[in-house]
């Protein structure tokens, strides 16, 4: 069984996502902030993790270094959620660590194609 994190500040984005993804075969988690997803991460670390580009409290580079630095046999795949197409914010998400974007609002078939793309099916 896959399992999933969202880390946003919208509790509608979260509540969304949740929805779409939920499933037998995939547990979703989700957060609001940075610090409680480190929390989380470090306590059952997710194999995808969905981080919202304008956390409260850090900047997603720093969530996505961090997250990587807890030493665990999972190695999650994780995506920045923007707005918009920020080329400087998916740059330094790539490099922190992250495998590329998710663009906001998406629907269904926008949320399930992007996870296929990373070889987890939901």
């Amino acid at each position: 069984m896959k399992h999933c994190m969202f880390v946003d500040g919208s509790s509608v984005i979260r509540k969304v996502a949740k929805r779409i993804l939920s499933s037998s075969d995939m547990i979703v988690v989700d957060c609001g902030t940075g610090a409680e997803a480190l929390e989380m991460c470090a306590a059952d670390m997710p194999d995808i993790i969905v981080i919202d580009g304008t956390l409260p409290d850090m900047q997603a580079a720093d969530l996505i270094r961090q997250i990587r630095g807890i030493i665990t046999p999972v190695a999650p795949q994780m995506l920045i959620s923007l707005v918009e197409v920020d080329i400087g914010a998916i740059m330094r998400a790539k490099r922190a660590g992250a495998q590329g974007y998710l663009l906001k609002p998406f629907n269904r078939s926008q949320l399930i194609e992007r996870f296929r793309t990373l070889q987890i099916a939901a």
